[in-house]
C-alpha cells in the first residue's frame, strides 16, 4: 500500500484565524515541530464572511466602563450553559490575543490617545466590542497567514482531511486525501488541532460561505463528544450570494415579496399585520435585531422571520428583498407614523425620502457596492433571502486547554462548542484565538506522548489507508448522484431542525439520516477521482446530522421548552397571539441554563446526556503562590 507518510509533533486542520494562530504560538514557543493541512488556503468563513466576524469581543480597553476578567467571565458565563473555566480562560487572555492582533497589523481603531474604544454588541453592557470594520476575521486571518509565513510554518494545501488514527494512548496521526490525484497522507503526530470551522455544510439555507463545510466528523469518529448542538444563530441572509441582511439593508425599509410557482407576488407582510406602519416598524427593528431570538417571536422582530419562514417552507414560495420602490404601493411614507425609534433614526440619517435604493445610497453606500462586487445589482434586481443558518453556539466539548475528551485531539475556533445559548456578538473571534492560544501552552508546556513503534504506526495507518481506497473504489463504481445527495440532506435538515424544529419531522429526518449513512457505499456515486471528496463531505454532513437532531430530540424531551435561537414547534403547546397553527410553541427564555446537554457516538448510535456546567473557578490572585506556581509548572494541568 503506497502513501506519503510524514512525521511532526503538531498538526493543526484548517487555515482561518484559529489554525494560523495555533500554528504560529506553537512555533513561537519552540520546543514542538507543526503543519497545517488545509482543503484550501483561500477558504473558509475566517476568510470570506462579515456580520459577526467584523466584530472583536475583548476585555475594555478604553473609556470609562470599569471592566475586570472576573466581570468579563461572569458575563459570558451568564450566556447560559457555558463552562466557567472557558469562560474565564477567554476573559483573562482576551487582552493578550487581541493585542498580539495588532501588533501583526490588523487596524483595530484608536483614539489620539491610544485608547481601543468599544461599542455595544449583542447582549453586552460593557462596550467590550471593536471592529476593524466589515471584514475584521479577513483582516485577522491575513495577518495570521503572514505570520506562518514568516515563522516558515509548512501548510499542505488541497488536503481532506478523513481520519483521525488512535491507539489506548489517544491521538497517533492523521489520513488525509489529496483532492485532485485521490492520493492518500499520513501524518504521525501525537497532537492535532482541529480548526475546521462550524458544521457549515448540514443546512441548505446557509449564510456561510460556499467554501466553507465543516469537517466535525473527525471528532465524532475518533469518539470526542459534541456539546450545545441545539444553539445557533439563524437570521435572513441573501441566498446569492450568501451574506447577512442586517442593519441598514433592513433598516431602509425594502418591499418584502414572494412569488410562487407560478410567478405571482405577494407582500405577505400585510396578511399578519394590519396596520402597515407597524410592518414597517418591524422591518426597521430587524436590521439590529438581525439573529432569530424566540424571546422576540410573539411580539417582537422575530415574527418577520417566521413569516419569512412560512412562505419559504411552508408555501413553498420564494422571498425577495425589492429596494426599487417603497413598500405596499406607497409612493412615499409617512415617517412619523413608525415607531419613535425608527422614526428619530431614518429623520437623524437625513433618509426620510425616496425609495429604499436611494435611502441605502444615502445611509451606507457600501452596501450597495458590496452586492455589486458579487454580481449582484440591488438597484435593479430583486435579492433572494431566506431564513439562514449563520453560527453553531455548540461544537465539539473541550476542557480548559481546549483539549476534546480524546487525548491530544483539540478543537479552536467555531468547531469548539465553548458559547452558550446567548452569547455577545463578536465573542466567537476571541473565542478562536483564546482557544488556540490555550492548545498551544499546553501542547508546548506538557510532556511529548510517545508514538508506537514505527512497525506498529505503519500497520495502523496501512489498514486505514486500505479501508479509505476500497470507500474511494465503492463510490467510484456507482452512477453520479453524489451533488443530489447532499442537497437532498441539506434541504430536510432546513425545513426541520433550523430555527423552527418540529419533534415529529425530526424523528423521521434522524432514522432516514441513519439509513442513509449505512447505505453510502452501496447507493452513492461520484463521476471522477477529483470528486471523491464530495463523497466524504456527505458522509460528514450525515454524521453531524445525526447527532444534531439527536440533540434536539433529547431536548424535546427533557427542557421541553422553547430558548435562544430555535423555536420548537409543540402539538400541544401555546399558541403564540396572532401566529399560525404551524407555529405553536411553548417559551422558556434560557430554561435550562445551567446544564450543558452532551451527544456521542455509540456503537454507530448518537448517544445525549445533561451534565451541570463547570462553575467560574474561585479567585486564586495571592501573587506570591501564583508566582512560585508559575515557575514551578506554568499552571499546567
Amino acid at each position: 500500500m503506497s502513501f506519503k507518510s510524514f512525521y511532526y509533533d503538531s498538526i493543526i486542520i484548517g487555515t482561518g484565524a484559529a489554525g494560523y494562530n495555533a500554528a504560529a504560538r506553537i512555533k513561537q514557543m519552540g520546543k514542538r515541530s507543526v503543519a497545517i493541512v488545509t482543503e484550501n488556503i483561500l477558504c473558509g468563513t475566517s476568510r470570506n464572511t462579515g456580520s459577526d466576524k467584523q466584530t472583536y469581543y475583548k476585555l475594555g480597553l478604553g473609556g470609562s466602563n470599569a471592566d475586570s476578567v472576573r466581570q468579563m467571565a461572569a458575563d459570558l458565563y451568564s450566556s447560559g450553559s457555558v463552562d466557567g473555566d472557558t469562560a474565564l480562560c477567554e476573559a483573562a487572555l482576551s487582552g493578550r490575543c487581541f493585542l498580539n492582533l495588532c501588533e501583526l497589523g490588523v487596524e483595530f481603531p484608536t483614539n489620539r490617545y491610544g485608547e481601543y474604544v468599544g461599542y455595544k454588541t449583542d447582549h453586552d453592557l460593557y462596550a467590550r466590542a471593536t471592529s476593524a470594520g466589515p471584514l475584521t476575521s479577513k483582516f485577522m486571518t491575513e495577518a495570521l497567514q503572514k505570520n506562518c509565513e514568516n515563522l516558515q510554518i509548512e501548510v499542505y494545501n488541497n488536503l481532506l482531511a478523513v481520519e483521525v488514527l488512535k491507539d489506548e494512548n489517544g491521538v497517533i496521526g492523521l489520513v488525509c486525501l489529496e483532492k485532485e490525484t485521490g492520493n492518500f497522507n499520513v501524518f504521525y503526530c501525537p497532537n492535532i488541532v482541529l480548526a475546521t470551522g462550524g458544521p457549515a455544510g448540514i443546512y441548505a439555507d446557509s449564510v456561510y460561505p460556499q467554501g466553507h463545510t465543516g469537517t466535525t466528523s473527525l471528532a465524532i469518529l475518533a469518539g470526542a463528544h459534541l456539546q450545545n448542538m441545539t444553539e445557533w444563530q439563524y437570521g435572513l441572509a441573501s441566498v446569492s450570494p450568501r451574506w447577512n441582511v442586517s442593519g441598514t439593508y433592513m433598516q431602509v425599509l425594502p418591499r418584502l415579496v414572494s412569488i410562487d410557482k407560478d410567478g405571482n407576488e405577494y407582500e405577505f407582510l400585510k396578511e399578519y399585520y394590519p396596520d402597515i406602519y407597524d410592518a414597517l416598524s418591524m422591518v426597521f427593528l430587524k436590521g439590529y435585531q438581525w439573529p432569530f431570538d424566540s424571546r422576540k417571536a410573539q411580539t417582537g422582530s422575530s415574527i418577520i422571520d417566521l413569516l419569512v419562514y412560512r412562505e419559504c417552507v411552508l408555501r413553498g414560495r420564494r422571498v425577495y428583498l425589492d429596494y426599487t420602490k417603497n413598500p405596499f404601493g406607497l409612493k412615499e411614507i409617512d415617517y412619523k407614523k413608525l415607531s419613535v425609534e425608527a422614526y428619530e433614526y431614518l429623520n437623524k440619517a437625513g433618509a426620510c425620502f425616496g425609495t429604499p435604493i436611494e435611502r441605502l445610497l444615502k445611509m451606507n453606500s457600501p452596501a450597495v457596492d458590496l452586492y455589486k462586487n458579487k454580481n449582484r445589482d440591488i438597484t435593479k434586481e430583486y435579492l433572494e433571502i431566506a431564513l439562514c443558518a449563520q453560527h453553531n453556539n455548540g461544537g465539539i466539548a473541550v476542557d480548559l486547554w481546549w483539549q476534546t475528551s480524546v487525548k491530544g485531539l483539540f478543537a479552536v475556533g467555531e468547531c469548539a462548542g465553548t458559547h452558550g445559548i446567548t452569547r455577545p456578538g463578536g465573542s466567537a473571534l476571541n473565542s478562536g484565538q483564546v482557544g488556540s492560544l490555550r492548545a498551544a501552552q499546553y501542547i508546548s508546556e506538557t510532556p511529548l506522548r510517545k508514538l508506537p513503534a514505527k512497525e506498529k504506526l505503519e500497520e495502523n495507518a496501512v489498514k486505514a489507508v486500505e479501508k479509505h481506497t476500497a470507500f474511494v473504489n465503492a463510490v467510484k463504481a456507482n452512477d453520479n448522484n453524489v451533488i443530489e445527495k447532499i442537497k437532498k440532506a441539506q434541504r430536510r435538515m432546513s425545513d426541520c431542525g433550523a430555527a423552527i424544529r418540529n419533534p415529529e419531522d425530526m424523528e423521521k429526518a434522524l432514522n432516514e439520516i441513519l439509513k442513509e449513512k449505512d447505505a453510502l457505499l452501496s447507493e452513492v456515486g461520484v463521476d471522477s477521482v477529483g470528486g471523491t471528496y464530495r463523497a466524504y463531505k456527505l458522509l460528514d454532513i450525515l454524521y453531524v446530522q445525526a447527532l444534531t437532531l439527536a440533540s434536539m430530540i433529547d431536548f424535546t424531551k427533557t427542557v421541553g421548552k422553547t430558548r435562544g435561537s430555535a423555536l420548537y414547534y409543540n402539538e400541544k403547546g401555546e399558541k403564540g397571539e396572532g401566529l399560525e397553527e404551524q407555529f405553536r410553541f411553548i417559551c422558556g427564555g434560557t430554561v435550562g441554563g445551567d446544564k450543558i446537554q452532551e451527544v456521542y457516538l455509540e456503537s454507530n448510535t448518537p448517544v445525549a446526556f445533561w451534565r451541570d456546567t463547570r462553575p467560574i473557578p474561585a479567585d486564586d490572585d495571592f501573587f506570591e503562590n501564583v508566582w512560585r506556581r508559575y515557575r514551578e509548572d506554568k499552571n499546567v494541568y
